[in-house]
């Protein structure tokens, strides 16, 4: 079991807690790839406690698009297991406010939407597995473009608990033949984050129609000879509440992720 213990005030702040705290006071308003190297980062949804049981059940039913890293008791905003000094209402940089099924605001603070009844989930993200990919050589175009990974609505079902079904969504990253093999050698070692690919190449068979225009994140140019490869998303919770449509709720913006005091390395298989 990892352990998180706090810092010294009086210390230089670990990388983790130090991304928090740039985040914290609106130093960085963008996506988080690249923020805090090595350490974990989490895709966030946030949900009245009468649905909490549901969705931690639609998590364990759907380890893939939502591998479950942490919730807060309800109405809670901090989560001791992923960092001692962690605000879910401050710490990410974007935040979306959806009411029944609709983008209502997204703002970079949620204080003022607080409310007791709300319990908070964080998924682990395909930014760990990323640092993996990009240590053994293999480049991530969406990185090197500067920009959000694309990510598209599928055709493919998630198996729904209680109220929540929809499609899965997923992320894609442009590989070459010989990359695409590498990478899911690699990424296999890490099923805590969304595990190996679902889907290499013909992206019709996932009902995508255009690679450019992704649902979610920016479009990267895919070179000639290169094959689009697809993982599993933790985006694929904002395409449920959008089906689904609940009350009130609270997710992360696209790319906009939490950064834990996690390192990544305790995620691969035999950490």
């Amino acid at each position: 079991m990892v352990v998180v213990t706090p810092h010294e005030p009086s210390a230089e702040p670990p990388p983790g807690l130090a991304a928090r705290l740039m985040i914290r006071r609106r130093e960085h308003t963008g996506p988080t790839s690249g923020l805090a190297p090595g350490y974990v980062q989490g895709n966030l949804a946030v949900l009245p406690g009468a649905l909490a049981a549901d969705f931690r059940e639609f998590c364990r039913l759907n380890p893939k698009p939502c591998p479950l890293l942490a919730s807060s008791a309800q109405g809670d905003w901090r989560m001791p297991e992923l960092a001692a000094d962690l605000d879910i209402r401050t710490d990410l940089p974007r935040y979306r406010i959806w009411r029944n099924g609709r983008i209502a605001d997204e703002p970079n603070d949620v204080r003022d939407w607080w409310r007791d009844d709300l319990v908070a989930f964080v998924l682990d993200c395909s930014f760990s597995f990323e640092e993996a990919l990009l240590e053994n050589g293999i480049e991530l175009r969406h990185i090197t473009c500067g920009c959000a990974v694309p990510m598209y609505r599928t055709t493919i079902a998630t198996v729904g608990a209680g109220p929540f079904h929809g499609p899965m969504v997923v992320s894609m990253r442009p590989l070459s033949s010989a990359d695409a093999a590498r990478a899911v050698e690699i990424t296999t070692r890490y099923p805590r984050v969304h595990g190996a690919p679902v889907h290499i190449g013909a992206p019709q068979a996932l009902g995508i129609d255009d690679l450019a225009t992704p649902d979610y994140g920016d479009p990267v140019p895919i070179r000639d000879g290169e094959i689009p490869v697809f993982w599993a998303c933790g985006v694929t919770p904002q395409a449920v509440i959008e089906t689904v449509k609940p009350e009130f709720c609270i997710t992360h913006y696209p790319a906009a992720m939490l950064v834990t005091d996690l390192r990544n390395v305790d995620l691969a298989t035999g950490a």
